[in-house]
């Protein structure tokens, strides 16, 4: 029964509570174990089994009066880049020490408004500064999914490594994200699961731990595209709190999932064709626009001329905007403190002993990017590019298309160690295909689309209008029937 509880949708547990099959308290006990058994993948970096005990408690109550909520009893894991009250949050950072925040951020309090119950924090790359979860101050990673024939630890991708991880090894029903360049994205297409990075401003950042705040944006992980859907359903709406919250009705995302998509503009970017793009990638990508074809879309060629000018351009504002969001960690009010000569040697002391070695690169070349000389040359240069690229989309979007097909990542998952060559582009260069979405502000979601010789999943990308997230949970789930679902062969991190 344990097992089987782990391995149910998000749809099915809630129905199966709905209709009583089992409580609340099973569901939270059996995940419970399995947690347990799979501490070595290290995708969490706090489990809180007594509050989803209370929490479980309470939503069994709520069942019991008629009272349940859209998420109620479902066990969840939340990305340790969102503030939980009382509940130690680090962003996974070693500078934010035991921070324990006494606020809750509102997508959480959204969750657990709808009845959800809290499995504990997820692991991710530090400050989300990372594309494989190898930069946490908790160390990395490890993918459920392993090479045919080789036992060597794969990454999960980033920076929602710990979610994606979770997610595909059964250790809960659903979990949060956020993206700034494809941090749900990739590491959805990396493990064989669903990830949506929603359009910006759609959820609340109020209460996420800041990277760069025109790009950041939280969405749900989950195993399928309708669970998916009814995460983003609780996760959405506007908050007065977040000057960038967009005040527009959330739609039922769920009723999109089976809705037809007969008559709708499919665009395929011929930029995503990339040079030495291996046939692997090309494949799935064919046989997307095969299955969403036969679903009666119809595939049209489409230029963004702009695309490959993304990646540098999105390198220079992310870092710069993250330089001056983490200003604020200077030892004084919270997290780690180092002892100084003075106030100034205090903070550097405390800064260079509590960053990363990927926070201390992003950091100092956005402040390089920012400062007086450099300004112009990069930072005002890399804002022009980005409005080139959002004119390239609505251009698109103008001459009649409903969504763009591209693929999600350019590779399978990759060795831990594989990409640490010294050469941090080698890591960059895998956010190639999701960077533009961030740039321009566009909803995204990543589907499972077939395996590659190494049977390890590859992903497919379908980039919507804005607030057309409704568009992609259709279209997802035409590509979710026909690709089927993907598992990790053997629960081989539970025995």
């Amino acid at each position: 029964m344990m097992t089987l509880l782990t391995s149910l949708t998000l749809a099915e547990a809630r129905d199966g509570l709905r209709a009583k099959k089992f409580s609340a308290r099973e569901l939270a006990d059996a995940h419970l174990a399995s947690m347990e058994k799979a501490r070595g993948l290290n995708a969490y970096v706090l489990e809180t089994p007594a509050r989803a005990l209370e929490m479980a408690k309470a939503s069994d109550a709520r069942i019991a009066s008629g009272k349940a909520g859209p998420l109620e009893g479902i066990p969840l894991g939340i990305k340790d880049l969102f503030c939980t009250e009382n509940i130690r949050t680090t962003a996974c950072s070693k500078i934010l020490g035991n921070f324990i925040p006494p606020y809750e951020s509102t997508v959480t309090s959204q969750l657990w408004r709808d009845g959800a119950v809290l499995l504990g924090k997820l692991n991710n790359d530090e400050f989300a500064m990372g594309s494989s979860n190898e930069t946490s101050h908790f160390g990395p990673v490890i993918s459920p999914w392993r090479r045919k024939g080789s036992n060597a630890p794969l990454v999960p991708g980033g920076s929602s490594g710990g979610s994606a991880s979770a997610v595909a090894a059964e250790l809960c029903l659903g979990a949060t994200g956020t993206d700034t360049g494809g941090s749900i994205r990739q590491p959805a297409a990396f493990t064989g699961i669903v990830g949506m990075k929603p359009t910006y401003g759609r959820c609340s950042r109020w209460g996420i731990v800041a990277f760069a705040s025109s790009l950041d944006q939280a969405g749900p992980f989950a195993r399928t595209v309708r669970d998916t859907a009814i995460l983003m359903r609780s996760m959405a709406g506007h908050d007065p709190k977040d000057s960038t919250s967009a005040d527009i009705a959330v739609p039922d995302y769920e009723k999109a999932i089976g809705k037809s998509v007969k008559g709708m503009k499919i665009g395929i970017p011929r930029e995503y064709r990339i040079e030495g793009m291996p046939d692997e990638i090309d494949k799935p990508w064919e046989a997307g626009r095969e299955w969403l074809k036969a679903a009666g879309a119809g595939i049209v060629d489409i230029s963004l001329p702009h695309t490959k000018y993304a990646l540098p351009a999105y390198y220079i504002v992310a870092p710069a905007e993250a330089s001056s969001n983490l200003a604020r960690y200077d030892g004084v009010r919270y997290g780690l403190r180092e002892q100084g000569r003075d106030i100034i040697d205090m903070y550097e002391k405390t800064r260079a002993s509590g960053f990363g070695h990927e926070v201390t690169r992003r950091v100092l070349i956005g402040t390089y990017v920012l400062s007086a000389g450099y300004y112009d040359a990069y930072y005002l240069r890399a804002q022009k590019v980005r409005t080139l690229i959002k004119k390239d989309f609505e251009d698109a979007f103008n001459q009649g298309v409903d969504a763009i097909l591209t693929p999600a990542t350019p590779s399978a998952a990759f060795a831990i160690g594989e990409k640490s060559s010294g050469d941090p582009t080698e890591m960059y260069l895998n956010d190639i295909f999701t960077v533009t979405v961030n740039m321009a502000g566009l909803p995204g979601i990543a589907v499972p689309a077939g395996l590659d010789h190494n049977g390890l999943p590859l992903g497919l990308q379908l980039i919507g209008k804005p607030f057309g997230e409704e568009e992609l949970f259709s279209l997802g789930s035409v590509i979710e029937q026909a690709a089927g679902r993907f598992q990790p062969r053997d629960k081989w991190w539970a025995v």
